[in-house]
């Protein structure tokens, strides 16, 4: 079978840090044409990419060139709509990275350009190809801590100089956007039950919009408490308590789900660190920790997913609706914070997209 030959509109800090790399050896697939707006970016990408790449300085260019047969988005998130919605018409896979649209206003071309397409389009979510986030959604629909009672989430990142447009809401800036959206969709993936309200502060200490706290309420009453920053430290994890005990996992640093059952002794001081030492053995992500500190793996394993539903042709996860019920929690969030009051999910979903 031939490679599925892809595209990648926008060469900034993720693509040049992830895609290209991955595009370049993804089994299955043959990274062909790149796009950016900054000729001395595409002038050093033609030292590293193999020859007979094309490079455009116009991402409607190469969307508009009969023989690519799937985008990555990785622009502005002021374009993704139109990127996307443009793909789709001519005929394109699409990976967008989130947010799929800058607000709910604009995203219904979207969705219904994708659903009316009958391509693949995909939504750049990484984080639930992560081992760890796979792990703990076992457990939890295994019951293995008993009946979850509360979760705390914590995402942030280490202060970087920031492009323009993440400066700004109206540009797609904000760490509602750029962290929290993750998270959302992961409470979607780890719980499998709906969002049902939202009560968010957001302060603005560099940019606007870069510190969040976000309480989430699922449709079961299950309340989640989280926070998230891009002004901090580099940190992303989640905390599970439940009648039986705890699930704990860093992405940074775990090595496995840590558990603590509710019925083990603080006084067995030695076991802990035994068995911990035990998994880290065992663990699949050892090798990497080791061998490539700062790899994250997902990436890799979320393309190539891409590429095997368009070369089987089946239904892809997360898929772009998701990306439309990850942009409506995001936009109840900024509700709540602008006016200090708990959201209801109802008050924004739009019932023309929920229900096509």
């Amino acid at each position: 079978m031939e490679p599925v030959k892809i595209g990648l509109l926008g060469c900034g800090r993720i693509a040049q840090l992830v895609h290209i790399n991955t595009l370049a050896k993804l089994n299955g697939a043959r990274l062909v044409a790149v796009a950016d707006t900054n000729p001395s970016v595409l002038k050093r990408l033609k030292g590293k990419l193999p020859s007979g790449t094309t490079f455009f300085e116009d991402y409607r260019e190469l969307i508009q060139t009969p023989e690519i047969e799937a985008v990555v988005v990785c622009l502005p998130n002021e374009l993704h709509a139109e990127a996307a919605v443009m793909a789709f018409k001519h005929r394109k896979h699409v990976y967008l990275e989130k947010p799929i649209a800058l607000n709910t206003g604009e995203v219904k071309d979207v969705v219904l350009t994708w659903k009316n397409s009958g391509l693949v389009g995909m939504v750049g979510f990484n984080l639930r190809f992560n081992p760890l986030y796979r792990k703990l959604k076992y457990h939890i629909a295994s019951e293995r801590v008993g009946r979850i009672l509360s979760v705390r989430s914590t995402f942030t990142s280490l202060p970087r100089a920031l492009p323009r447009w993440k400066k700004e809401r109206i540009s797609g800036g904000g760490v509602l956007l750029d962290l929290a959206s993750h998270h959302i969709d992961l409470l979607y993936f780890l719980f499998e039950r709906n969002i049902e309200r939202v009560n968010a502060h957001t302060t603005s200490y560099k940019s606007e919009d870069d510190t969040a706290t976000v309480e989430f309420t699922l449709e079961d009453g299950l309340r989640v408490q989280s926070f998230f920053s891009l002004y901090s430290i580099d940190e992303d994890n989640f905390e599970v308590f439940g009648t039986g005990g705890k699930m704990y996992i860093n992405r940074y640093l775990s090595f496995d789900v840590e558990i603590t059952d509710s019925t083990s002794k603080q006084t067995h001081l030695l076991k802990k660190p035994l068995k911990s030492l035990m998994r880290t053995l065992r663990s699949p992500l050892l090798t990497d920790r080791v061998l490539f500190p700062g790899r994250e793996r997902s990436y890799e394993d979320a393309l190539f997913h891409f590429v095997k539903a368009i070369r089987e042709k089946c239904p892809v996860s997360p898929n772009i609706f998701d990306g439309y019920k990850s942009l409506v929690v995001v936009e109840a969030a900024e509700r709540s914070a602008r006016t200090g009051k708990e959201v209801h999910i109802s008050e924004v979903i739009d019932e023309d997209i929920a229900c096509k």
